[in-house]
C-alpha cells in the first residue's frame, strides 16, 4: 500500500465536505444551512422535539426549529409530510382534533404555550391564522372586521353598548381602517365597508381573512397556503402583503410552491416524507446550496 504524503493529506483536509458527508446520520436529525443561525435575542418561536401523533400514526418526528421574529418563514415538502400539522401546532390548534397527541415543547417568547394554565383564547390572539380558503363571515366587510375585537372587548359596537352609550364608532371605525389598510385592502373597499364581504372577489376575500387576523393585534400570523385557490394576480398582491407584513409581524407560511418560497421567505424549512424536518436554515441557501441530498432531489424534482 501507497504512503500518503503530508502535501496530499493537506490537500485532502482543504477539501470541502460533499453532500453525503453532511447528511442526517439519522432519519430524526435536521440539517442547518450552513453558516446560519437565528440570533438567539430574535427568536419568537422556539420548538424542542415537537412529535404530534393521530391515534397511532406520528405525523410530526421530534422537530427542533427556532423561528426568527419579524420575518418570514416558509415550510416547504411534499403532501402528507407534517407541514400543516406543525403549522397548527404553533397556536394549538391541534388541541381541536380528538385523535391528535402532543408531544415536545413550543416557546412563545420563552413561555412554553403548552402548560395547563395557558388561555388558548390569549395564545390565539397573540398567533393568528389564515387558512387556504377564504372563510369570510357572511357579514358585512367591516363586521368581520370588528367581529372578533367586539368578541375580545377591545372595541364596543353592540346593541347593549350603544343603549348604554358605551358604543365608541370612532374607535371602531379607525380600527376598521387600520386592519384593511395594513392588509392592502382599504383602497378597493372603502366606499362599500357596510356591503356583504360574500361579493368581494377571492382575492380580496383572502386579504379581509388577513384583515380580520391582523384587527386583533397578533404578534405571529400563520398562513397555510393562502394564495393556493387565487389567481396570479390575487396571488402577487398577496405575497406583496406578506413581505410588508413581515416588517411588524412573524409571519410563518405552508407553501407548495418552492417558486413562491424563494420569493418571500427569510428561511426556509424543507419537511420530507414521515414528518421530518430535514433541512432548515437561510432561502437562498437552501435553494442554491442545499446541504441535504434529499432535499436538493426534492427541490430539483427528482420526488415530490
Amino acid at each position: 500500500m501507497s504512503e500518503t504524503t503530508a502535501e496530499e493529506q493537506s490537500e485532502e483536509r482543504k477539501q470541502p465536505p460533499s453532500k453525503a458527508d453532511t447528511a442526517p446520520m439519522s432519519a430524526n436529525e435536521t440539517v442547518t444551512a450552513e453558516g446560519w443561525r437565528p440570533d438567539p435575542a430574535e427568536v419568537k418561536v422556539s420548538v424542542r422535539d415537537l412529535s404530534v401523533y393521530y391515534n397511532g400514526d406520528q405525523a410530526l418526528r421530534s422537530i427542533d426549529m427556532d423561528i426568527p421574529e419579524q420575518s418570514v418563514t416558509a415550510l416547504i415538502g411534499p403532501s402528507g409530510c407534517g407541514k400543516s400539522t406543525f403549522l397548527r401546532s404553533l397556536n394549538r390548534m391541534n388541541d381541536e382534533i380528538d385523535a391528535a397527541r402532543i408531544e415536545g415543547s413550543v416557546a412563545l417568547d420563552g413561555q412554553e404555550i403548552y402548560d395547563e394554565d395557558v388561555d388558548i383564547v390569549e395564545l390565539r390572539r397573540r398567533v393568528g391564522m389564515v387558512f387556504q380558503q377564504p372563510n369570510p363571515f357572511p357579514k358585512s366587510i367591516a363586521d368581520n372586521i370588528l367581529y372578533a375585537p367586539s368578541k375580545h372587548g377591545d372595541v364596543s359596537t353592540g346593541l347593549i353598548d350603544r343603549l348604554l352609550g358605551r358604543a365608541s364608532p370612532q374607535e371602531a371605525d379607525a380600527l376598521v381602517e387600520r386592519s384593511l389598510k395594513a392588509a392592502a385592502l382599504w383602497d378597493e373597499v372603502n366606499d362599500r365597508l357596510d356591503d356583504s364581504a360574500m361579493g368581494l372577489s377571492g382575492g380580496q376575500q383572502q386579504r379581509l381573512c388577513i384583515a380580520r387576523a391582523l384587527a386583533i393585534d397578533p404578534e405571529v400570523i400563520l398562513m397555510d397556503e393562502p394564495a393556493s385557490a387565487l389567481d396570479p394576480v390575487a396571488t402577487s398582491k398577496i405575497e406583496d402583503l406578506i413581505a410588508d407584513l413581515a416588517e411588524e409581524y412573524t409571519v410563518v407560511i405552508v407553501t407548495h410552491n418552492m417558486q413562491q418560497a424563494a420569493r418571500i421567505s427569510d428561511q426556509t424549512a424543507v419537511f420530507l416524507t414521515g414528518g421530518e424536518l430535514v433541512e432548515y436554515g437561510d432561502t437562498d441557501q437552501i435553494f442554491e446550496n442545499p446541504q441535504s441530498q434529499r432535499v436538493e432531489d426534492y427541490i430539483t424534482g427528482k420526488f415530490g
